[in-house]
C-alpha cells in the first residue's frame, strides 16, 4: 500500500510517518519512507545525524546528469536500480530523501524534476512494498502530481482552527484530484477532544495525545522512535491503517 501524509507545518506529520513506518516494519512488512518535504526532517526524526542523511535526489547533480542529461534530456530515465542505490537502511526501514518537486505536475521540464518524478512513479506504481511519503507542508504540492498514484492520504492536524482549515483544504483538493480514500488524524489531542463540525474534513480515524516521553526528550534528541508510549502508538497506527483499507 502507498500512503501520503500531509498537513500544516508543525502538526506532527513527519513523526506520524516514522511511527507508521516503524510499526509496519515490526509487523514484518517491507517499508520505504520517502522524504518529499522542503524541511527534510524525516531523517532527523529517525534518529540520524545530519552527516548520515543522504543528499536529496533532486540536488544530486551528478546522478541527474547521468540518468537524465542536460538540454535535450531523457524523459523516461532508468530508475529501477535507484531505490537500492540511494536508499539508507535505518533499522528495519528503508529511507530515501527525494526533496520537493517544483511544478512537476504542471509541465515543468527541468532535469531534476524529471528524475524525481520518474522514481516516484516507479516506487508508487510498480513496487509492492509499503511506501509512506512525508509531503511538503501545506496544500501546494497536491497540485504538482506528487500523490497522483497513492492509495490513500492521511491528513494530520493539531486541535486548532488553522490546522483544521489547512486539513480541510488539503482534503478537498485531494478529492478533486480523485483521491477519495482519506483519513484525518488529530495530533496532540486533549483527553476530552471533540472534533468540531468543520466542512471538508475527511473522517477522523485516530487521535494522538501529547506524549510525555517525547516532550521530555525534544531538547536532547530529534528521534521520535523508542518512546515509552510505543504500544499506544502501535494501536493508533493499526487503527489508521485499518481505516485506510476500509
Amino acid at each position: 500500500m502507498k500512503i501520503a501524509i500531509a498537513g500544516k507545518g508543525g502538526v506532527g506529520k513527519t513523526s506520524l510517518t516514522v511511527w507508521l513506518g516503524d510499526y509496519l516494519a515490526r509487523q514484518g512488512e517491507e517499508v520505504i519512507l520517502l522524504d518529499a518535504d522542503t524541511a527534510l526532517s524525516l531523517g532527523q526524526a529517525l534518529g540520524l545525524k545530519e552527516a548520515e542523511i543522504p543528499i536529496p535526489l533532486i540536488q544530486n547533480k551528478e546522478l541527474v546528469r547521468e540518468r537524465v542529461g542536460e538540454g535535450f534530456f531523457q524523459i523516461n530515465p532508468k530508475v529501477d536500480d535507484l531505490p537500492d542505490k540511494i536508499s539508507k537502511q535505518v533499522g528495519n526501514l528503508k529511507f530515501m530523501v527525494m526533496g520537493t518537486i517544483a511544478d512537476a505536475g504542471s509541465g515543468c521540464a527541468c532535469s531534476p524534476n524529471a528524475l524525481v518524478k520518474a522514481l516516484l512513479a516507479h516506487l508508487i506504481v510498480e513496487n509492492r512494498q509499503w511506501i509512506v511519503v512525508d509531503l511538503e507542508a501545506g496544500v501546494e504540492h497536491l497540485g504538482r502530481g506528487t500523490i497522483e498514484y497513492v492509495d490513500g492520504l492521511i491528513v494530520v492536524s493539531e486541535p486548532s482552527m488553522r490546522g483544521l482549515q489547512t486539513a480541510a483544504r488539503i482534503s478537498i483538493l485531494a478529492r478533486q484530484m480523485g483521491l477519495k480514500r482519506q483519513v484525518l488524524v488529530i495530533n496532540r489531542a486533549p483527553s476530552a477532544f471533540k472534533l468540531p463540525d468543520f466542512p471538508g474534513l475527511p473522517p477522523l480515524s485516530a487521535t494522538i495525545p501529547v506524549l510525555s516521553s517525547l516532550t521530555s526528550r525534544q531538547l536532547e534528541s530529534s528521534s521520535v522512535l523508542g518512546l515509552a508510549e510505543r504500544e499506544d502508538l502501535d494501536k493508533i497506527a493499526a487503527e489508521i491503517i485499518s481505516a485506510l483499507r476500509g
